[in-house]
């Protein structure tokens, strides 16, 4: 096929998707569907390669080109506003056509001539004719409001901060600049700010709808809750009585939805055509590692075209700018705005380095709204370096898959790191030792005036070290079960309510988790950290330190820590692992070598991952799992796959 042919065969299908009727002079009818492209119209400078009509009149020209390696676009955009600006044969209007199209087949960019400073922009896809038909009869278009119609923003119950980042976003985006980045420090209201930002966009830019998007669950719900309470400055109702707010739970976004919040993962899903688990959506992107061959490739599709946002808000954009998840901002023909604390290099680089707003966490505990931290030490030998596992010495176990304990009586010396301790080396001396250690130094030293524990998070290396601390927690503290729990999403109990305790009630007075809270989980009356786990990634670490930020007045902490004498004026960092000692860099976390983790194969299975590669090393890792469980375990897994053995000889 030659390039010029399969260019236009590339374009027609296209189009056709997008639900355009393809036509050519001979058989023209441009009253056989609401949207006609015709190919080879004639025009007093020659015949356009299509033009486009919605409900029979001309709005738009598309130029093609070939596709060739090396072939720009933009360079035709001259020509294709020559046909835009034409006489067109039957046509009686000489105004020119607003909408003009470049494309290749697999290339499309779009100007939009009715905009103040008309632009082309690259395109996923061709839009729908109804799209075209709702911007003609719209006075003016979304760039245009922005550009010329946002008010003055109140500045009650705004900090100098958040007033800062929405002007400046309102100014980056009058500029019709198609990424933006807010940075600021964690506690300072990022959510808030930018709830502000998509009332107004709502009510005075004209925008049709925002696609708020986080990368767990667990975020989707924390700012569901944000938009439910917030009450803007000019209107005594709740965001949610004048706008719809959809959290999405499935693949059908509501057509009445102004608002819609959704996992960058369920988007994903949806775009590639790939069934996603719920629990896929409870592990940040942040803690998968992923690799190209389980990439698989978003997709088109009318339910959901392109035009379906005006604006993504992206909240810790951080996390899930990058690799595979990139596709879905790269799918819609919306503004991009990123919302972080910690951003990288290559997050400024996504955003084209428009930073609209920048508030650090000096600034911020300048300012009063977060709270400055110390750092305490503990340092064990054990901790630091490993130890030697003496011969004959009975040693407990834990097989990393199972999590199944063995005692086993060692043949010879053997050497264990300090990485492989808790892991598959459990000592727990050691873990009684760092507890011990945090339990004295917050009631002499730290926190000596208080009757209670102070709230406290640990973070734990794996589900199963968490456990480990829960019993050690218990036995040190002399306490019961509700002293502390459990906050991952494998805890028996829901989450959701521990932590809702953990932040409102008087227990329980510690938690432990993995992940699930280490980021942008809100938990103002935290007054100790402590770490058991290091992390290589500085932007991780960060945003594990910053649950302890947030300040909180004097009768809010009173209220779940009887004892304390004034409001939350710092947090501790207890250091268990030597975090604050080791080098952080700003490649991501928790890469996993020299193999994939099954809980990473597992979630890629659960998001759509099924390539060869995936589904082997899944297999491979399911029979060596076989092995170790007894037939009590293997048949309750039995049962609740819904009959599906995970003995190897039937897999």
């Amino acid at each position: 096929m030659p390039p010029e042919v399969k260019a236009r065969h590339l374009i027609d299908q296209k189009l056709e998707r997008a639900g355009w009727m393809i036509q050519d002079m001979k058989q023209i009818n441009l009253g056989a569907c609401f949207g006609v492209a015709v190919r080879e119209y004639p025009t007093d400078t020659g015949p356009a390669d299509y033009v486009l009509f919605v409900n029979r009149e001309a709005v738009g020209v598309i130029e093609a080109k070939r596709d060739e390696a090396g072939e720009n676009l933009t360079v035709t955009e001259r020509q294709t506003e020559r046909y835009a600006n034409a006489t067109l044969k039957w046509r009686v209007q000489t105004t020119p056509l607003p909408f003009l199209f470049e494309s290749t087949g697999q290339i499309i960019r779009f100007t939009n001539g009715r905009d103040p400073i008309p632009r082309s922009r690259e395109l996923f896809h061709f839009f729908k004719p109804e799209q075209l038909s709702l911007w003609l009869a719209q006075p003016e278009t979304l760039r245009r409001r922005l550009a010329e119609q946002m008010p003055v923003l109140p500045e009650r119950n705004l900090r100098d901060c958040q007033v800062s980042a929405v002007t400046g976003l309102e100014k980056s985006l009058a500029q019709n600049k198609p990424r933006a980045l807010v940075h600021m420090a964690t506690g300072a209201g990022k959510t808030f700010t930018a709830i502000t930002s998509v009332y107004r966009l709502l009510k005075f830019g004209g925008a049709k709808r925002v696609l708020f998007l986080v990368d767990t669950r667990n975020l989707g719900k924390q700012a569901h809750q944000e938009f439910m309470a917030y009450s803007p400055p000019d209107d005594g109702r709740k965001f949610t009585e004048l706008y719809n707010v959809q959290r999405l739970a499935s693949s059908t976004i509501d057509s009445h939805s102004q608002v819609c919040i959704s996992t960058i993962q369920r988007m994903y899903s949806i775009l590639s055509g790939e069934p996603i688990d719920d629990s896929a959506e409870d592990v940040s992107l942040n803690e998968l590692l992923q690799t190209s061959k389980q990439a698989k490739l978003v997709r088109y599709t009318s339910v959901i075209p392109i035009e379906t946002f005006d604006f993504i808000i992206i909240d810790e954009c951080h996390r899930s700018i990058y690799n595979l998840w990139k596709q879905v901002l790269d799918y819609f023909d919306a503004y991009l705005i990123g919302l972080t604390a910690t951003p990288d290099k290559r997050t400024f680089g996504f955003f084209n380095e428009n930073i609209v707003a920048e508030y650090t966490y000096e600034q911020s505990v300048t300012d009063g709204v977060n709270v400055g931290y110390d750092v305490f030490e503990i340092e064990t030998e054990i901790t630091q370096k490993g130890s030697i596992l003496k011969a004959k010495a009975w040693v407990d176990h834990r097989d990393r898959q199972t999590r199944k304990k063995r005692w086993a009586e060692t043949e010879e010396d053997a050497l264990y790191t300090g990485k492989e301790l808790d892991r598959s080396v459990v000592n727990i001396s050691q873990i009684r030792q760092v507890i011990q250690a945090m339990k004295t130094a917050v009631e002499t030293q730290i926190f000596p005036s208080r009757k209670e524990t102070p709230k406290t998070l640990i973070f734990a290396k794996t589900d199963s070290h968490a456990d480990d601390i829960i019993n050690i927690l218990r036995e040190v503290y002399g306490q019961g079960n509700a002293f502390c729990k459990k906050v991952t999403y494998k805890a028996e109990e829901d989450p959701d309510s521990i932590l809702s305790s953990f932040r409102n009630d008087y227990n329980p007075r510690i938690a432990v988790t993995v992940d699930m809270i280490a980021t942008g989980t809100d938990v103002k009356p935290l007054e100790v950290l402590l770490f058991m786990r290091d992390v290589r990634s500085k932007g991780y670490y960060e945003q594990m330190k910053g649950r302890g930020v947030r300040s909180l007045g004097f009768d809010d902490l009173k209220r779940v820590s009887n004892s304390a004498d004034s409001a939350k004026t710092r947090f501790v960092l207890i250091d268990a692992v030597g975090v604050e000692k080791s080098l952080k860099t700003e490649s991501r976390p928790l890469e996993k070598k020299p193999g994939v983790a099954l809980k990473d194969l597992l979630q890629g299975i659960a998001i759509g991952h099924r390539d060869d590669d995936t589904v082997l090393s899944l297999a491979n890792r399911l029979l060596r799992l076989s092995k170790q469980l007894d037939d009590k375990a293997q048949t309750r897994i039995e049962k609740v796959s819904g009959g599906i053995p995970v003995q190897g000889n039937r897999i």
